[in-house]
């Protein structure tokens, strides 16, 4: 982790991508190496507007929470913080999109988060200091530290409930897979993948990650073919709900650490949709072919 002080901004703003990866030296990388936060500042762009969703105080005292209460397993620390970002980060989906956001969060606000979280475990490799991926400051988001925790709890989320989104964080191979596939802008697909990986695990299946992964594979492949928005149907989202709660941030209180937030109320999914497709997903899992770790030269779990 960063031996730097950090001394966060008050606001959020918009730092472009072309921008900060300039940032990104090895140095950085490395943790050895501190920001220069006023070039960050000024190379930033304000976000319009007053509302207090875009203060910073509350992500900051979030991610220090987070790094204090998970320092020994850090891979925990999304489960926790994932759910709680998304609701004191109250955004459309629209707003989100916008990679400048993230970028400023990672390299402005909570630099030493990122290399807290993401650097790799284990000492120097033949003398060269261990570096966290370029992709945890400025990437996709499925990949970018805070972008793939925001997303994971707004995809997984059923309307207000955070446990499935809690429950998806909670498994490595889930969120780093799952967030790729277009399949899962489908409610009813996303938590259906949900329920089965809740399956595999209260099972004590074996090699839960590679099941995980092959379900994935095995899923998005089939919804080249199948429609699950047919098979699966789920009613339109509530938008004016979304809206209300995204407004009510100027008098909501900090999210609880130690319970569950509440999301949007914007609709929840269609249970016979989710069970539908669970059953279907099921037979995925249990007919997808698992990676031969033999052949790839990796131990078994």
């Amino acid at each position: 982790m960063s031996r730097h002080h950090i001394e966060p901004p008050e606001r959020l703003a918009l730092l472009p991508g072309n921008l900060a990866t300039v940032f990104l030296t090895d140095g950085v990388r490395t943790g050895q190496d501190g920001l220069p936060q006023v070039v960050i500042l000024r190379a930033s762009t304000p976000i319009d507007g007053d509302s207090v969703r875009w203060s910073v105080e509350p992500v900051r005292e979030l991610v220090e929470e987070a790094m204090h209460r998970f320092d020994a397993t850090r891979t925990d620390a999304d489960a926790w913080l994932a759910p709680r970002l998304h609701a004191t980060l109250r955004m459309t989906r629209a707003e989100a999109a916008n990679p400048g956001l993230w970028n400023f969060l990672a390299l402005a606000v909570a630099p030493d988060f990122v290399l807290w979280r993401h650097m790799p475990s284990g000492g120097p490799n033949d003398g060269v200091p261990r570096k966290v991926n370029s992709a945890r400051f400025v990437g996709p988001h499925y990949s970018q530290a805070f972008a793939r925790l925001w997303w994971a709890a707004e995809m997984f989320r059923d309307g207000p409930d955070y446990t499935p989104a809690e429950i998806a964080c909670g498994n490595q191979d889930m969120i780093n897979t799952a967030l790729r596939l277009a399949a899962i802008d489908h409610r009813p697909t996303a938590l259906a993948l949900v329920r089965v990986l809740k399956g595999l695990s209260d099972g004590g299946a074996t090699r839960l990650g590679d099941r995980v992964n092959a379900l994935c594979t095995a899923v998005n492949a089939a919804g080249s073919t199948l429609m699950y928005e047919v098979i699966g149907p789920d009613e339109a989202p509530d938008h004016a709900a979304l809206t209300d709660w995204i407004e009510d941030a100027e008098s909501a209180p900090a999210v609880p650490w130690d319970r569950l937030p509440e999301g949007p109320d914007d609709g929840t999914v269609r249970r016979s949709s989710c069970e539908v497709l669970s059953r279907m997903f099921e037979q995925f899992a249990a007919e997808a072919p698992l990676r031969d770790r033999a052949r790839s030269g990796v131990a078994h779990d």
